[in-house]
């Protein structure tokens, strides 16, 4: 894919950013990993007026390498994941409402869910809190998410951070996050309701569940 036709794919992944509610008036951004650095969405611009032709190229120390907008506050944080995590290929950062207020509490989104076994593979990890503007976040998204089997990172008091393949494949991550932070929220509301606790899934069961749906699932199976 060149950079004009990846330019396009990212503009139209932006769009689906407001479009599934997991951003409000400028924030959140999706980046892309391209030869030498990263193609990422310009700083403080709506989704309504990004173009193709906005996105912000910069190398991989956050260096503009062409556009003529400033790019994400978030771009070092991004510049350094792609450093760091050769595999991957795009990198989404949203506030999603309910995902964030798990980050809020500064604790992990419980996997209570046969989904999040089948996405995340266990828990959505929740990292330390980290300032804005530097490397410092993605140090903190690297340390926890290396090596580790969930694309996605809610980060304390701040918002979710998802890594992919593609940036395709990391916006699937940051809408499913979203998806299971409510879910489970409502669960836990459910059970103190009545009295009860929400009951994480065994980790035998996981493991089956996370290998079904990355192996088996969908159309690039290994066994009928």
């Amino acid at each position: 894919m060149n950079h004009a036709e990846l330019r396009a794919e990212l503009h139209a992944l932006h769009l689906e950013l407001p479009k599934n509610s997991l951003v409000t008036w400028t924030s959140g951004n999706i980046s892309a990993r391209v030869d030498g650095g990263l193609l990422i969405k310009p700083s403080g611009v709506t989704f309504a007026e990004l173009t193709p032709e906005s996105m912000v190229a910069t190398d991989l120390d956050a260096q503009v390498i062409e556009g003529d907008l400033s790019p994400s506050s978030d771009t070092a944080t991004h510049a350094y994941i792609y450093r760091h995590l050769p595999d991957v290929g795009g990198i989404v950062h949203t506030h999603s409402p309910y995902a964030t207020a798990w980050a809020a509490t500064g604790h992990a989104i419980p996997c209570v869910l046969t989904a999040m076994a089948d996405e995340f593979g266990g828990p959505v990890p929740c990292g330390s809190f980290a300032p804005i503007g530097g490397a410092d976040i993605g140090q903190e998204v690297v340390r926890v998410l290396k090596g580790h089997r969930s694309p996605a990172i809610i980060l304390q008091s701040h918002g979710v951070f998802t890594i992919g393949k593609t940036p395709l494949a990391a916006l699937k991550a940051a809408v499913m996050v979203e998806d299971v932070a409510r879910t489970v929220f409502l669960a836990c509301q459910l059970a103190a309701a009545r009295g009860v606790e929400v009951q994480t899934l065994a980790p035998a069961d996981i493991d089956r569940l996370h290998h079904r749906y990355t192996h088996v699932y969908g159309q690039h199976q290994e066994t009928p």
